[in-house]
């Protein structure tokens, strides 16, 4: 009598077409690893983006301050040159942070200049550091869907974060336990567990405030949803004062010497910053003007005024809850743009020691691959590719943006980047050999780009 027979259950997937989906999947990984990767690298060059804007610019306005008289003029030439119903952002110089600016905004175009000291526009130009912030914020897609994008970039590093450091119960113990002279792959696992527990808090304020700005936008929609039935208005009503009654008709903008007389009177001990102005020019205009004050991470002192220059709202730090200081905070906190020079090389330089750590983790996990007998040398060769090629990109579209002079520099970016890659997957080399000859290359065209920044920035001060 023979007994029941046991069938086994077969995937209905052959073999080959497993292990194409497999290395599929990884593909997919390793690509999501250098977004996040591409936005730590980009995120820590933004921090210098405002240095960077200097030497692309050298001849722009560097001043200390201004006459409101001039600021005036600066404005009302700016409205002739700015599109219809634009608003209005001019940025107020100081001895910490030279030069004034005004930016003309609206959703579908956006124009930039640099005031001078009599209150001449000059036009901003600076096409390779604008290049570089849209490139950290948005990746240069269609803004919603970058920021999106990167904000998840933002929770994918927290959680990798986190789950490293429960997934390392000695990290503590061996926090400054660095094994040199042996093996690489130890090395590489020491260096990115060191400077991963070192600078902790500095990366996960980094990677939270990321995915808090690029996920804005779909964290209001969850709010509109549980709350206001939809109406996202009504959640952008909590953080943003409503617009006044609409009423179209013409009337002259008070004077910005006036109304900054008046909100220094109302706030002493803080020293304007910023000016809004949104509907200049008609009856219901509104000019907001943000100081700061030393020791406050972001103005806190608001003073709102009507067309007329009645004050209509004024706000200090004591009048604001803790939970809106706290998101008024969130983009100084995450690009370093506050506290000067001393604070940016801070953000420069544990910015890269994320880069390493983001890096690194790929490395270590292909190196665990290979001791396994599961070796993957073409992905070791493209994680290569993006590691020192997006430097190389980088700078290459820099120096294309200085030779041509024209705003090139994403097209030369996205071109180098898929030649390096293409190039890195027909490649023969060991990773570890194209590896080092990309940092060479790197460090020449680095080099090359100094030089021609110095000559650029002699040759207009000369």
């Amino acid at each position: 009598m023979s007994g029941p027979t046991s069938t086994r259950s077969q995937w209905p997937l052959p073999p080959s077409t497993v292990r194409a989906v497999l290395s599929g999947h990884g593909i997919l990984g390793l690509a999501f690893a250098a977004v996040i990767y591409l936005v730590c690298l980009t995120g820590t060059l933004a921090v210098f983006v405002h240095d960077l804007e200097r030497w692309e610019q050298p001849e722009q306005p560097n001043i200390t301050a201004i006459a409101p008289t001039m600021l005036d003029r600066a404005l009302a030439a700016a409205r002739t040159d700015a599109p219809p119903d634009a608003v209005f952002y001019i940025s107020l110089p100081s001895t910490t942070a030279p030069g004034a600016g005004i930016v003309a905004y609206k959703p579908d175009v956006e124009r930039e200049w640099q005031v001078t000291a009599n209150g001449a526009l000059v036009a901003k130009e600076t096409p390779f550091s604008d290049f570089l912030l849209n490139l950290h914020i948005a990746l240069h897609l269609p803004r919603t869907w970058g920021e999106f994008i990167v904000g998840l970039a933002g929770v994918a590093l927290l959680s990798s974060l986190l789950s490293g450091i429960l997934a390392h119960p000695r990290i503590l113990k061996d926090a400054f336990h660095l094994r040199l002279g042996g093996s690489r792959r130890l090395q590489e696992a020491d260096l990115h567990n060191r400077l991963g527990i070192w600078a902790l808090p500095f990366h996960v304020t980094i990677a939270l405030t990321g995915a808090l700005l690029g996920l804005s936008t779909l964290i209001v929609g969850v709010l509109a949803l549980l709350l206001y039935r939809g109406d996202t208005a009504q959640v952008y009503g909590l953080f943003v004062d409503p617009p006044p009654a609409a009423d179209a008709a013409a009337a002259p903008l008070p004077s910005l010497g006036v109304l900054l007389v008046e909100a220094h009177r109302r706030a002493p001990r803080a020293e304007p910053h910023q000016i809004i102005v949104e509907r200049a020019g008609r009856a219901d205009a509104r000019v907001t003007i943000a100081s700061e004050r030393e020791r406050l991470l972001v103005p806190q002192d608001t003073t709102v005024f009507d067309a007329r220059g009645a004050v209509v709202k004024d706000q200090h730090p004591r009048d604001l809850v803790a939970g809106t200081r706290i998101l008024g905070g969130i983009g100084q906190l995450h690009f370093g743009w506050y506290g000067g020079l001393p604070v940016r090389l801070l953000y420069g330089v544990l910015g890269l020691a994320l880069c390493v750590v983001t890096s690194s983790g790929v490395t270590i996990w292909l190196a665990r691959r290979r001791d396994k007998g599961r070796p993957v040398p073409l992905w070791e060769r493209l994680w290569s590719a993006v590691a020192w090629g997006q430097p190389l990109a980088l700078i290459i579209a820099a120096l294309c943006t200085l030779a041509a002079g024209e705003k090139a520099a994403a097209w030369t970016w996205l071109a180098a980047t898929i030649v390096l890659l293409v190039a890195a997957g027909a490649a023969r080399w060991p990773a570890t050999s194209l590896s080092r000859r990309l940092r060479i290359v790197d460090a020449l065209l680095l080099g090359v780009g100094v030089w021609l920044l110095r000559r650029q920035h002699q040759g207009s001060i000369g």
